[in-house]
């Protein structure tokens, strides 16, 4: 007992910037650890989450309906997903077990009666698909017909069924276009329990390859919209999940399936560090920003995608995702993940109300991921540490990754400086997302610049407010999008035609005011330019900009330039702004996924219309400045 004890307690070897006076949170220190080395993934899922995530299954065996976690009682949360994630992490109690261990009764009979109390609860499309394969395992084993009772099963057999969510003529039923995949998965398996026939799992797989190929275009990356270039961590990772459903179910995924994911390689691997950090823009980030990076590369790996020494330095990124999770996402305290208190934010689709589903979901990432590189060797292999940080130095410092060009522009360019990873999108957050700055077209790095999940204040981007009340932000119309490099220093420019109307659910085009950006990232500093140019029938009343940052200190130098005594970010100014307010904040919606900022800093300007030109012309910029961590 005292051994295994020091197993789940032992920590890597981890570097960590010292927290500010009083507080001791990771959420306080946005980065983590930095993991110089890292424990192989396997003894970090067996020795620390098995355990955590048997200490909430036995909570909800005692508990059942009554069960209450981090103050939401999860039976009344409306997770419409919550029995197949249930059902999916007690089948991993059931698997890990050798058939002749006298515990296996115990956990079969667990399983049936927890099937039996959730059998008639809300599980929609995502939940079926874990019911699915959870059940799919258990006939795999062996155990399906003694871990469930043939009147549930019965029920199962009728509720777990993608016509629920899938029109007759195949279109989805109010959701997005990535539940073909799910519809997919779903129907395959549906036939490998001998439920139904294949031709509906043919004809979703056809559907669902289709729409990939169509919003993908030449560059393979899946907008999650009909062409209006949502690119963000789900249209990295949907090609991912695509391959690893198709090897889950028996089948072999084409060279093309193979071409796609190679795309999805190409732009992970500049982005790998050292602290098992993923992606910083965009929705569902946080813990899930990471275990996309997990699924892409094990299904990489897998398929033989990846050359020996990427997928050597896959699994060394995968170790050090894995520990992540357990030493910064896993609250020791409370057993659970925690996305959601010590200042942290996500999007309302990932709410506090589904906490014990978030913690099932995540687990099943980490259980199954492991699984994939321990069946590739790597099992107790410790995974790569002075070779890994090695390569790291000789990645790339500059990638642009085109999404889409024509009549709008989507790219991502990642630049590495030191130890910062530093991602540009250039995207349209589309429907209920583009007002979101998690998706405005401003520089990125994990635990130095982030955005606030479903928050609209103007981080990095003017906001301009015309003399009609109308207000306008440059967010989704990029043309001409160019990515220069010389030396160290790289400069990306764009021009927008038009500016989103904003106060819309999706976005709207709106020509009386024109915008020319300029980025200039060099070493240690990001400066962006803006010329922005209203037509005569408009008149710009007021622009506004805001910068939520980790530092703390902030002392003013003059009426537009701020320095920190503390931070990453060392200094931001601004020119064309009349002034630059800096204060303390600590409230929503200033926080990150990580935890909350430290400091917000406001800057103002109000135009005089009087006397004002038929075509008023406005420059304004603004400059930021940080510090080097682990430079090269």
């Amino acid at each position: 007992m005292r051994h295994a004890m020091l197993g789940a307690l032992a920590l890597p070897m981890l570097v960590a910037a010292a927290p500010a006076p009083g507080l001791d949170r990771w959420a306080d220190r946005p980065h983590g650890p930095t993991y110089l080395t890292a424990p192989p993934m396997h003894d970090t899922v067996d020795k620390r989450l098995m355990p955590q995530l048997e200490g909430l299954l036995a909570q909800l065996l005692r508990e059942k309906r009554a069960m209450t976690l981090g103050g939401v009682k999860v039976f009344e949360s409306g997770d419409k997903f919550l029995p197949g994630k249930i059902a999916i992490a007690m089948s991993y109690r059931l698997l890990e077990l050798p058939k002749d261990d006298p515990r296996l009764a115990q956990r079969l009979a667990d399983f049936a009666d927890i099937a039996d109390l959730t059998v008639d609860d809300t599980n929609d499309t995502w939940g079926m698909y874990y019911y699915m394969s959870a059940l799919h395992q258990l006939k795999e084993a062996g155990l399906l017909d003694r871990a469930v009772r043939p009147a549930t099963l019965a029920k199962l057999r009728a509720k777990l069924d993608w016509h629920r969510f899938v029109r007759p003529n195949l279109t989805l039923i109010d959701l997005p276009n990535n539940y073909f995949g799910v519809a997919f998965s779903v129907a395959r398996l549906r036939f490998l329990l001998g439920w139904e026939d294949a031709s509906g799992s043919d004809a979703l797989l056809a559907k669902t390859l289709d729409h990939y190929r169509r919003y993908s275009g030449k560059y393979g990356f899946a907008d999650e919209t009909e062409g209006e270039g949502r690119f963000d961590r789900y249209s990295v990772l949907l090609i991912g999940e695509i391959a690893q459903r198709l090897v889950e179910t028996g089948m072999t995924p084409t060279a093309e399936v193979k071409g796609w994911l190679r795309r999805s390689i190409d732009l992970m691997l500049p982005r790998f560090n050292l602290e098992g950090e993923g992606f910083e823009y965009g929705r569902s980030i946080g813990p899930y920003g990471e275990t996309a990076f997990l699924e892409v590369l094990t299904a990489a790996a897998r398929l033989k995608v990846l050359t020996p020494q990427e997928e050597r330095m896959a699994y060394a990124f995968s170790s050090r995702i894995a520990a992540r999770y357990m030493d910064f996402w896993v609250d020791a305290g409370t057993g659970s993940v925690d996305m959601w208190d010590q200042g942290r934010r996500t999007d309302a689709y990932r709410g506090k109300h589904r906490i014990f589903g978030e913690n099932l979901s995540l687990a099943r990432q980490y259980i199954y991921t492991d699984a994939i590189w321990n069946g590739l060797g790597y099992r107790g292999k410790a995974p790569a540490g002075a070779d890994y940080a090695h390569w790291l130095k000789a990645l790339p410092r500059v990638t642009t990754t085109w999404f889409a060009r024509g009549d709008h522009d989507r790219a991502l360019v990642t630049v590495r400086d030191g130890g910062h990873v530093i991602g540009l999108p250039i995207i349209n957050g589309a429907e209920g997302q583009h007002m979101h700055n998690p998706y405005f077209p401003v520089p990125f790095s994990p635990g130095m610049l982030q955005g606030s999940a479903d928050a609209s204040y103007p981080n990095l981007v003017p906001r301009i407010t015309l003399a009609d009340g109308s207000v306008l932000m440059p967010l989704a119309y990029f043309t001409g999008v160019t990515v220069r490099r010389r030396g160290a220093v790289t400069e990306v420019s764009w021009r927008q035609d038009a500016l989103d109307l904003m106060g819309r659910a999706n976005t709207k085009a709106d020509a009386r005011v024109t915008i020319a950006t300029r980025y200039v990232l060099a070493p240690g500093k990001i400066t962006r330019s803006d010329t922005i140019t209203a037509k005569p029938s408009a008149v710009i009343a007021r622009i506004d900009l805001e910068f939520a940052s980790f530092s703390r200190g902030a002392t003013q130098q003059g009426a537009s330039a701020i320095r920190f005594g503390a931070g990453e970010v060392s200094g931001f100014a601004t020119q064309g702004m009349d002034d630059c307010i800096a204060q303390p904040i600590a409230a929503a919606p200033y926080r990150a996924p990580t935890g909350p900022f430290n400091t917000l800093v406001r800057c103002g300007k109000t135009v005089d219309s009087r006397g004002a030109s038929p075509s008023a012309i406005l420059t304004i910029n603004w400059e930021l400045s940080y510090n080097f961590r682990n430079r090269d």
